[in-house]
């Protein structure tokens, strides 16, 4: 059991704390509520380029690294389709030093055109390398606007092109910021050896000041029902044919959210699992093959990937695919098998709750969820779901008409 308080300042920015005496170490995790999903279809990459910016430094602080690591503290970020998300960790003596940082450039972040065109073109380099010059690394910017027609999850977070973080401006950013990254719209979580009432002082010392920003009120636009299967060919320089198969699900707050996580694993997560049993041990068609869930706050994808054997048809691999889809559809998995990957689940769960940082950023997450007892509750809802849950769910996902699949072809030399 995780035990937690929360408080919220005048300026609406939220505190989770959980009290930690067994370490040394303090862990700090601000989640701020904006992601790839929040940006204008014309502009888009700018919650990644922010993870960026927000290194970059502060009016007071040039150099955010600097005192953090004076003071004995890592850091890092991350950016996906709904969140951005700052963590670090520090000495329980160096505490306060978080609070200077992650407050100073909360309220005065530095805008130079230096530091804007430094970080635009690591973005615009890291774009080139992961997405446009690596094999298959264009496979999410092909498949998510095959998949979403209308909703903003059909662009990745690296952006829908090169050119939107190429034509960027001061002002664009600067908009931005002023929209999203304000104390009302984040939401701080500490764990550690440090008490709610020191959380509090400080809290009220280093951001209780900063002026809340505009309210947000978001009216993304719903994805319509898939009605007929969707189809892309592409021909590449890539190693081996690859085929990615996307099914529209439910978002992460929907009740049937965690039988679906379980029929990922059924289906493609280990060796054990059903896809990789019978489509690499025993048929030979693949040399890996996966299947996961994207996890979105809004109605998200269920997606099973791999990377055909040669002299595999597509048409083969794709008939393989389906029929162990048809036997989820028809037959209930045994208890054995159920048991087994809630197991996994579960182990999961206790593994992220070892370490204080890991804590933090469950704390925070749930939190934006909007139930942070999830954080104890979590792997009951896993431990609910019943056999017969998992086929009526896949009888649902698993449709031809909700489907969308990329056919990535291996160019001959």
């Amino acid at each position: 059991m995780i035990k937690f308080d929360t408080f919220t300042l005048i300026n609406g920015l939220r505190f989770v704390v959980h009290h930690d005496a067994n370490t040394p170490i303090v862990a700090m995790n601000i989640l701020y509520k904006v992601g790839a999903r929040d940006e204008h279809p014309e502009k888009t990459g700018f919650a990644h380029l922010f993870e960026h910016l927000m290194f970059g430094g502060s009016i007071n602080i040039p150099r955010y690294d600097e005192p953090l690591q004076r003071a004995g503290g890592d850091n890092n970020a991350f950016t996906n389709s709904d969140i951005t998300n700052y963590y670090l960790t520090l000495p329980k003596e160096n505490i306060e030093t978080a609070f200077w940082l992650e407050s100073d450039r909360m309220l005065s972040l530095a805008f130079s055109e230096k530091s804007f065109e430094v970080q635009r073109q690591v973005v615009v380099e890291e774009f080139r390398q992961n997405y446009l010059n690596q094999p298959y690394g264009d496979a999410w910017l092909l498949l998510k606007p095959l998949a979403y027609s209308t909703h903003p999850y059909q662009w990745n977070t690296i952006g829908k092109e090169i050119s939107h973080i190429e034509q960027a401006t001061l002002e664009d950013v600067k908009d931005f910021y002023g929209r999203f990254y304000n104390p009302n719209n984040a939401i701080i979580a500490i764990a550690g050896d440090i008490s709610t009432e020191e959380v509090k002082q400080l809290a009220e010392k280093w951001f209780a000041s900063i002026p809340a920003g505009p309210e947000i009120s978001r009216s993304l636009p719903s994805e319509p029902i898939q009605k007929e299967a969707r189809k892309l060919h592409v021909k590449k320089q890539v190693p081996v044919d690859g085929i990615y198969k996307a099914w529209h699900m439910c978002g992460r707050n929907d009740d049937d959210y965690y039988a679906t996580d379980l029929i990922s694993d059924l289906l493609g997560s280990g060796q054990s699992s059903r896809l990789v049993k019978a489509l690499i041990k025993k048929q030979e068609l693949f040399a890996e093959i996966s299947a996961f869930i994207t996890g979105d706050s809004d109605p998200g994808l269920f997606v099973v990937t791999g990377k055909l054997l040669p002299g595999i048809s597509f048409d083969a691999a794709e008939e393989g695919i389906n029929q162990q889809i048809a036997i989820l559809k028809q037959k209930s998995p045994s208890m054995d098998e159920l048991r087994k990957v809630k197991n996994r689940v579960v182990s999961g769960q206790a593994f992220s709750s070892i370490s204080v940082l890991s804590k933090a950023m469950n704390l925070a997450y749930y939190t934006y969820l909007g139930d942070t007892d999830l954080v104890n509750n979590l792997t009951k809802q896993y431990r609910k779901v019943q056999a017969a849950d998992i086929i009526r769910i896949a009888n649902n996902i698993f449709t031809e008409n909700n489907c969308s699949t990329l056919y990535y072809t291996k160019e001959n030399d």
